[in-house]
C-alpha cells in the first residue's frame, strides 16, 4: 500500500514540475505580446494576435522553441511608431531574434534592446531611424548579426562596433553616416559580412590596416562609400576566405594588386568607377576559381591578360568602359563557364577568338564601341543560351553568319554602325524571342522579310540598301513599336495594312522611292508621335484623318509630291516639329502655324498662301486681291475709306490712353511729377486696347501675383468674362540695369516665338520711367498655388490625368524653346510658379526675364550671375558659369518630382532638404515608390505611370547634365506613360527608363544590377 502511492506520487510531482513551467512561460509571453501589439498602435497585420490555448506559438511572425517565445519576425508589416521601440519586447526573456525590416519605425536607435540579453539577431532595416549610433552599442554584446542599413543615421560609424566579438554579420549600408569609419571594425575576427556601401556623405578614407584582422570575411560590400587610397596589398594574404569583394564607385587608385589573384574563393569582384590604373597579371593566378570578374568604369590601360584563360571557374567577365587596348586573347573562348562576356567601350582591336562560345554556355555577348574587326566567330550560340549580340559601333565586315538565325535564344540583335553586307540571315526576322532588331548604317541588301515574328517591338535598318516594296507580312509584329527604314531603295505603296500596328510610336521611311498616297486609316495610329516620310515619291493628299492621331508631335513630309489643301482641324495637332516643305500644297496655311515659329515649315509650296507678311510665302491677302482685279470702284473706295477711319479712331483712342497712363503714372513713381513720359507701344498680337481700363484697374484688388520683378494684375476687358494680365515694372534711376535686361529679354522672346504651351504677350508698353507687360490672363495662375496652397484650391486638388497632361504640355513648351527655335532659348527659371494653367488646365510656361538666346543649340552660354530659384537649381551652378538646356532640363525634373510627390522644392526641416536629395535618397534606399506619391492622387491604377514620372524626375536630376535627358526625350517619355506603358522594360534587378527614349543611344538595355538580393 505505501509503495505504490509513492511512486505515483513521485511521477505526478515530476510531471507537474515539467509541464508547469511551460504552459505559465506561455500564458505569460501572450500577455507580453499583446501589451507589445498595443504600444506599437495595433497595426492590421497583427490582428491574428487574439488570445487562446495555442497562443502565441501560433501567431503571426511568433517562433518558439520549446514552448517559449524566441523569434519575432515581422518585417515589411507596416508597424509605424514615432518614439523608441518599447522596452516591453526585452521581457521576453528567450528572445535570440527581433527583425523589424522594412517598417516605418522612427526615433533613434532603441538603447531600450539592450535589456535583451539573449539578443543575438538584429534587423532594423529599411525603416526610418535617425540620429547617431550611440557609443555604448557593444552592450548588445551577444550579437550576431546586426542590420541598420537604409535608414538615416549619421555621425560616426562607432570604435563600440568592434568590441561586439561575436558578430559575423555588419550591414550598415545606406545610411547618412558623414563622418568617420572605426578602425576598430578590424577586430571582429568573427565576421564574415561587411556592409558599408552607398554611405556617400562619409568623410574619405583609406582601407585601414586593421582591417587585416577580418581574417573570416566572406563578402565585402563598401561601393560608393568615398574611399580614397589604393586597395592594399594583404587582402589577396589575409582574406582567403574571400568570395565577394565590391569597391565599386568610389576613388580608388593605383593598380589592383598581384595578391587578389590568389583569393581562390573569390566568386565576385566588382572594382568598377574608381580611378584604378590596370591589372597586373601574375603566374599566381593559375587555378584561380573566379565566377564574377567586373573592371567596368575605370581608366585600366593595357592588354586583356592572356591569363584570365587560366580562371577556369569564371563565369562573367565585366571589362567595359576601360582603356584596354589590343586584341581579346584566345584564351578566354577557352574558358568552359563563361556565360557573361562584357568588354564594350574600350579601344579593342583584331579580330574575335573564333572559338567564342564553344567550349561555354555563352549567355551574353557585349563587345560595341571599341576596333574589332573581321566577321562573328561562328560559335556564339552554340551552346544554346544566347540572349544578345551587341556589337555596335565596330569595323565588323562580310555577312552575318547563318547560325544567327537560328538561335531561338535571342532576345536582343544590335549590329548597327559596322560595314557588315549581304543579305540578312532569313531565320533573324522571325526568330521567336526576338525583341529588337538594329541593323542601321552598314551595307546589307535584298528585299525585306515577307513576315516578322510577333515579338517584335523595335527594327532598325536604315541607312543600307534594302530594296522591293514594304511587304503586308511586316504587320505580323504585332507588338511592334518603333520602325526606322529611313535611307533605303525601298519602292511602292506604303501597305494600307500597316496601320494594323495600332501601337506603333515611330515609323521613320524618309530616303526611299515609296510612291502613292498615305493611308487614309491612318487613325488606326492612335499611338503614333513620329512620323517621317520626305524624299520619297508620295502623292495624293494629307489624309484628314491625320488630324486625330492625338500623341502626333514630329511629323516630315517634305520633298514629295502630296497636294491639295492642308486637312482641316490640323492645327488642333500640337507639334514639336513639322515639315511639309516642297510639295504641291495648295490654300492657306492654318492660322495656328501662321507666325515665325512655323516659317520653314511649308517652304516651296507655290500655291500655299499666308497672312502673316513675316512668313516666307505668299500673302493671302495681295493673292486674293489679285484673284479679283474687276472688283467696283465704289467697294475699294469704301474699304480704304474705312480703313482710313478705323486708323484716326486708334490713334486717337491710344493718344488719350498714353496721355492718362503718362501724367498719372509719372506723378505717382519715381519722382516724375511734372516730366511728361514718352511711350513706346509694341503689339505682338491683335488686341482692342481701348477695350482695357487700365488706370482704374491697376489696384490691390485686382492683383494676383508680386514679386522682384514688380506686379501683376489681372484686368477686366469691355468684353464680359475675358481678362488680361498686366505686369508692371519700374525703371526708377535708383534701379540698376537688372530689371531692364530682363524686360528687354522677356520682350525679345516672347515677341518672336509662338507655341500653345508657353504665354502670350500681347503687347509691350516702354517709357522712360516705366515698363508694362500685357499678357493672356489664365484662369486657374499658376501650378505652385494648386499644389502647394495652404488650403487646396479646390476640394479634390489636382487629379493624376491632370498633372500628367500638365507635365506634357511644359515639357511640349520647353522642348519648343530647345530644339525649335532658333536660335534656341534657355529659360533658367523653370519652377511650378512659372507654369501657368488656363481654363482648362492646359499649361503654358511663363517668365522670361531670366531667358538667353544661345548662339547654336547645345552651345555653354556664360552666366555671370546666379539665376534660378532656390530648390530648382542644378549643382553645375556651384562649380561652372557655363550652362546649356541641361538646367532647364534639371528644374522641369523638379517640377515632375512635385507632381508626383506633392512635396515643396524645398522640404526645409533641421537637415534643410531638398526634394531632390530626399528623392533621390528614397529610390536609392529602396523604398516603396508608392510611399513616396500624393496622398491625393495615389491610386492603383497610376501607380506605374506615377512610377514612370517619378523615375523620369530622377533622371532630369541627375547631377551631371551629360547624363540628363533633353526636353525632346522628356517629352516622348511623358508622351508613352499616357498608355499602356508597354514599352517599360525590366533589367537584371532594376528599371532601366533609358529604353522608353526613341533615340537608339539608349537602346543597350542589358545593364546588370549590382544589388544582390542577399543583402
Amino acid at each position: 500500500m505505501s509503495k505504490l502511492p509513492l511512486f505515483v506520487a513521485f511521477h505526478l510531482l515530476l510531471l507537474i514540475n515539467v509541464a508547469v513551467p511551460s504552459q505559465v512561460i506561455s500564458e505569460t509571453e501572450q500577455t507580453i505580446l499583446l501589451t507589445l501589439k498595443r504600444e506599437l498602435g495595433d497595426p492590421p497585420s497583427l490582428r491574428s494576435w487574439k488570445p487562446s490555448p495555442s497562443a502565441p506559438c501560433d501567431w503571426t511572425g511568433i517562433s518558439c522553441s520549446g514552448g517559449a517565445v524566441t523569434k519575432l519576425l515581422l518585417s515589411s508589416k507596416n508597424i509605424t511608431t514615432t518614439k523608441n521601440l518599447p522596452s516591453t519586447i526585452c521581457n521576453l526573456k528567450h528572445l535570440i531574434m527581433l527583425d523589424l525590416f522594412n517598417n516605418s519605425i522612427a526615433g533613434e536607435f532603441p538603447t531600450t534592446l539592450y535589456a535583451c540579453s539573449n539578443l543575438r539577431n538584429l534587423n532594423l532595416s529599411q525603416n526610418c531611424l535617425a540620429g547617431v549610433i550611440p557609443t555604448d552599442v557593444d552592450r548588445l554584446k551577444t550579437l550576431t548579426d546586426l542590420r541598420l542599413s537604409a535608414n538615416s543615421f549619421s555621425g560616426d560609424i562607432p570604435a563600440a562596433i568592434g568590441n561586439l566579438r561575436e558578430l559575423q554579420t555588419l550591414h550598415l549600408f545606406q545610411n547618412n553616416f558623414n563622418g568617420t569609419v572605426a578602425k576598430e571594425i578590424g577586430n571582429l575576427s568573427n565576421l564574415e559580412f561587411l556592409g558599408l556601401a552607398y554611405n556617400l556623405k562619409l568623410a574619405p578614407w583609406k582601407i585601414p590596416l586593421e582591417f587585416r584582422g577580418l581574417r573570416n570575411l566572406r563578402q565585402m560590400y563598401m561601393p560608393q562609400c568615398n574611399l580614397i587610397g589604393e586597395i592594399p596589398e594583404y587582402f589577396g594574404n589575409i582574406f582567403t576566405n574571400l568570395e565577394r569583394l565590391d569597391l565599386a564607385m568610389n576613388n580608388l587608385s593605383g593598380s589592383i594588386p598581384r595578391s587578389l589573384f590568389s583569393l581562390r574563393k573569390l566568386n565576385f569582384l566588382y572594382l568598377y568607377s574608381n580611378r584604378l590604373s590596370g591589372v597586373i597579371p601574375s603566374a599566381s593566378m593559375q587555378g584561380l576559381e573566379l565566377i564574377d570578374v567586373d573592371f567596368a568604369k575605370n581608366n585600366l590601360t593595357g592588354f586583356i591578360p592572356q591569363e584570365f584563360g587560366q580562371l577556369k571557374n569564371l563565369n562573367t567577365l565585366h571589362l567595359y568602359e576601360n582603356h584596354l587596348c589590343g586584341e581579346i586573347p584566345r584564351s578566354l573562348s577557352l574558358i568552359p563557364s563563361l556565360e557573361y562576356f562584357r568588354v564594350f567601350k574600350n579601344n579593342l582591336s583584331g579580330t574575335l577568338p573564333p572559338e567564342l562560345g564553344l567550349h561555354s554556355k555563352l549567355r551574353m555577348f557585349e563587345v560595341s564601341d571599341n576596333q574589332l574587326s573581321g566577321g562573328l566567330p561562328e560559335h556564339l550560340c552554340a551552346g544554346g543560351a544566347l540572349i544578345g549580340v551587341i556589337v555596335f559601333s565596330n569595323n565588323f565586315s562580310g555577312v552575318l553568319p547563318e547560325w544567327i538565325g537560328n538561335c531561338p535564344s535571342l532576345d536582343t540583335v544590335q549590329v548597327y554602325n559596322n560595314k557588315f553586307s549581304g543579305e540578312v540571315p532569313l531565320g533573324l526576322w522571325t526568330t521567336s524571342n526576338l525583341s529588337s532588331l538594329i541593323l542601321s548604317n552598314n551595307s546589307f541588301s535584298g528585299p525585306l522579310p515577307s513576315k516578322l515574328f510577333w515579338n517584335l517591338t523595335r527594327l532598325e535598318i536604315a541607312n543600307n540598301n534594302f530594296s522591293g516594296g514594304i511587304s503586308v507580312g511586316i504587320t505580323a509584329a504585332k507588338n511592334l513599336l518603333f520602325l526606322d527604314a529611313r535611307n533605303n531603295m525601298l519602292s511602292g505603296e506604303i501597305p494600307r495594312k500597316l496601320t494594323q500596328l495600332s501601337g506603333l510610336s515611330t515609323l521613320m521611311l524618309d530616303g526611299n522611292q515609296l510612291s502613292g498616297a498615305l493611308p487614309s486609316e491612318i487613325i488606326s495610329w492612335q499611338s503614333l508621335n513620329t512620323l517621317t516620310l520626305s524624299r520619297n515619291k508620295l502623292s495624293g493628299q494629307i489624309p484628314p484623318a491625320i488630324t486625330a492621331l492625338p500623341r502626333l508631335t514630329y511629323l516630315d513630309l517634305s520633298q514629295n509630291g502630296i497636294s491639295g489643301a492642308i486637312p482641316p482641324k490640323f492645327d488642333r495637332l500640337k507639334f514639336v516639329f513639322l515639315n511639309l516643305s516642297s510639295n504641291q500644297l495648295s490654300g492657306k496655311i492654318p492660322d495656328e502655324f501662321n507666325n515665325l515659329a512655323f516659317e520653314n515649315s511649308f517652304l516651296n509650296n507655290p500655291h500655299l498662301c499666308a497672312y502673316n507678311p513675316n512668313v516666307q510665302l505668299a500673302n493671302c491677302l495681295t493673292k486674293t486681291a489679285s484673284a479679283a482685279p474687276q472688283s467696283s470702284n465704289s467697294s475699294s473706295k469704301s474699304l480704304a475709306l474705312i480703313l482710313a477711319a478705323t486708323t484716326v479712331v486708334l490713334l486717337a483712342i491710344a493718344s488719350l490712353v498714353f496721355y492718362t497712363l503718362k501724367t498719372q503714372w509719372g506723378k505717382k513713381h519715381c519722382g516724375h511729377n511734372n516730366k511728361v513720359a514718352t511711350w513706346r507701344l509694341t503689339s505682338f498680337q491683335r488686341l482692342d486696347l481701348t477695350e482695357i481700363n487700365f488706370l482704374s484697374s491697376l489696384t490691390d484688388n485686382n492683383l494676383i501675383g508680386s514679386g522682384g520683378f514688380g506686379k501683376v494684375y489681372r484686368i477686366a476687358s469691355n468684353r464680359p468674362g475675358e481678362y488680361v494680365a498686366v505686369k508692371k515694372i519700374w525703371n526708377c534711376k535708383d534701379v540698376d540695369d537688372k530689371l531692364e535686361k530682363e524686360f528687354q529679354a522677356e520682350v525679345e522672346i516672347l515677341g518672336n516665338i509662338r507655341h500653345s504651351n508657353i504665354v502670350k504677350l500681347l503687347c509691350c508698353y516702354s517709357s522712360e520711367n516705366s515698363k508694362l507687360l500685357v499678357y493672356e490672363y489664365m484662369e486657374n495662375q499658376s501650378l505652385d498655388k494648386w499644389l502647394h496652397a495652404e488650403k487646396k484650391t479646390s476640394p479634390t486638388g489636382l487629379s493624376w490625368p491632370t498633372r500628367l497632361n500638365i507635365a506634357i504640355g511644359a515639357a511640349q513648351g520647353l522642348c519648343y524653346m530647345h530644339h525649335e527655335c532658333s536660335p534656341p532659348v534657355i529659360h533658367r527659371d523653370v519652377k511650378s510658379s512659372n507654369i501657368l494653367l488656363d481654363s482648362e488646365f492646359r499649361a503654358k510656361i511663363a517668365d522670361f526675364g531670366l531667358a538667353k538666346m544661345l548662339a547654336k543649340p547645345g552651345e555653354l552660354h556664360t552666366m555671370s550671375t546666379l539665376a534660378g530659384s532656390f530648390g530648382y537649381i542644378p549643382p553645375e551652378y556651384a562649380y561652372s558659369t557655363k550652362i546649356n538646356e541641361k538646367v532647364d532640363a534639371y528644374s522641369f525634373g523638379v517640377v515632375l518630382l512635385e507632381l508626383v510627390t506633392g512635396r515643396k522644392p524645398n522640404l526645409g526641416g533641421e537637415n534643410a532638404y531638398s526634394l531632390v536629395e530626399w528623392a533621390w535618397e528614397h529610390f536609392t534606399k529602396g523604398k516603396n515608390l508608392t510611399d513616396a506619391f500624393d496622398e491625393d492622387v495615389k491610386e492603383q491604377r497610376y501607380a506605374e505611370e506615377m512610377t514612370n514620372v517619378f523615375k523620369l524626375g530622377l533622371l532630369c536630376t541627375s547631377s551631371l547634365p551629360s547624363t540628363r535627358p533633353s526636353t525632346k526625350e522628356i517629352l516622348q517619355v511623358l508622351r508613352r506613360c499616357c498608355h499602356s506603358g508597354s514599352t517599360r522594360r525590366r533589367v537584371g534587378n532594376e528599371f532601366d527608363i533609358a529604353p522608353l527614349l526613341s533615340d537608339t543611344r539608349y537602346v543597350c538595355s542589358y545593364k546588370e544590377s549590382n544589388a544582390d538580393p542577399s543583402w
